[in-house]
């Protein structure tokens, strides 16, 4: 790495919409950004140079599931996530909080930490703030996630005030162990489900610490959309104007512009690849189904003007057999397809942030999906 330090600049903005880029050592991040999930350190059906290629400046990596395989200390061994996934650029790691609350089974929370049993083989592990830095370290990643807890919506509010209250706590003591790491970032995450006050309270709570950025966590968790985007609106103008606004988890093709509309930076979502892997196509008519008896005999592509190989050079007959036989070319060239328009998505919202007309590249965006393909009707 060289010696550039963490650092984010505000571009342009367009109503609440932002332009900027994060700089890192490993390179620059052009927000707002959508991170391919690369779970257990491969993005699924996918070549790390093909991810690159699509125009992907950052990758997310999973705290939880690289800890139990192959290791943390294994990874720092062998020179790191970067090296070890052959990534050359940034790599954000979640805290592994939100894994540990949804797949391990004997969890027990207390204000230390949470002790459970891993989902893969049931060792036992104990997962505190310090240990989650610990290990985000061991994995070299560049920005790195507090501990928090995360909890299913909807809930009662003294359970949503608790969860918040220890995130909180939890991440005074991830700052502690984080320290002051140059070319480095640790984000805190904004608790306190959909209660406003609440939202409001973490988001100023976590301001105070003064962080390199913040994430809006415990959303897409079973909510409707509407609540989402409403939480979004009150928690945003509490973030510090010139930091990164991460929103965790999130989403589908319109999660994203609208979340864009609201003053959000930076996604991550593993919703592309698992379509991709389930037959269903994103593009910039909406969704279409590869699974459907409809497509059986369309020779046509999924768009004939694409850039993307997959979208552009394969027919729809094709790319439907494939998903019918159960073929992992099918999966691969799916999931290719959807990371591509994902990017695309991504690279026109921030041009129109930066020629001042994003309102209506949200209009026509929006107008394309609902239109669909209408000639494959």
């Amino acid at each position: 790495m060289n010696d550039t330090d963490f650092s984010f600049t505000l571009m342009a903005t367009d109503g609440l919409a932002r332009r900027g880029v994060i700089s890192t050592p490993r390179g620059k991040i052009r927000t707002p950004a959508f991170m391919p999930v690369g779970t257990a350190g491969t993005v699924k059906a996918m070549y790390m140079d093909q991810v690159r290629d699509l125009g992907a400046d950052i990758i997310l990596g999973n705290t939880y599931h690289l800890m139990l395989r192959p290791g943390a200390e294994r990874v720092a061994r062998l020179g790191g996530l970067h090296e070890f996934a052959c990534w050359p650029g940034p790599i954000l790691t979640d805290s592994g909080g939100f894994q540990v609350m949804s797949l391990a089974a004997l969890r027990k929370l207390t204000e230390e930490g949470v002790s459970f049993k891993s989902h893969v083989d049931g060792e036992k592990h104990m997962l505190t703030p310090e240990r989650s830095i610990e290990i985000q370290g061991l994995l070299d990643s560049d920005i790195q996630m507090q501990l928090d807890e995360c909890i299913a919506l909807p809930a009662e509010r003294k359970e949503i005030e608790r969860a918040m209250e220890l995130s909180l706590r939890w991440a005074e003591r991830s700052a502690r162990a984080f320290g002051n790491q140059p070319g480095r970032a640790m984000f805190g995450i904004v608790q306190g489900g959909d209660i406003e006050d609440l939202r409001i309270r973490s988001a100023q709570a976590l301001a105070a610490m003064d962080l390199k950025g913040y994430s809006i966590g415990g959303l897409a968790v079973g909510e409707p959309q509407e609540v989402m985007l409403r939480t979004l609106e009150f928690t945003c103008p509490e973030l510090p104007q010139h930091k990164p606004r991460y929103l965790m988890g999130v989403g589908t093709p319109d999660d994203l512009l609208e979340s864009v509309a609201r003053g959000v930076d930076m996604f991550d979502c593993v919703m592309p690849t698992r379509a991709g892997r389930h037959g269903l196509a994103f593009s910039r008519f909406g969704k279409i189904n590869l699974r459907n008896a409809r497509h059986k005999d369309d020779p046509r592509p999924l768009d004939e003007t694409s850039s993307c190989p997959a979208t552009r050079d394969y027919s729809r007959a094709y790319l439907h057999h494939l998903v019918r036989c159960d073929e992992a070319l099918g999966g691969m060239l799916l999931t290719w397809n959807n990371l591509h328009y994902y990017q695309q998505l991504m690279q026109g919202m921030r041009d129109a942030i930066e020629e001042g007309r994003f309102e209506d590249f949200r209009a026509e965006t929006r107008e394309m999906w609902a239109r669909g393909d209408i000639s494959a009707l």
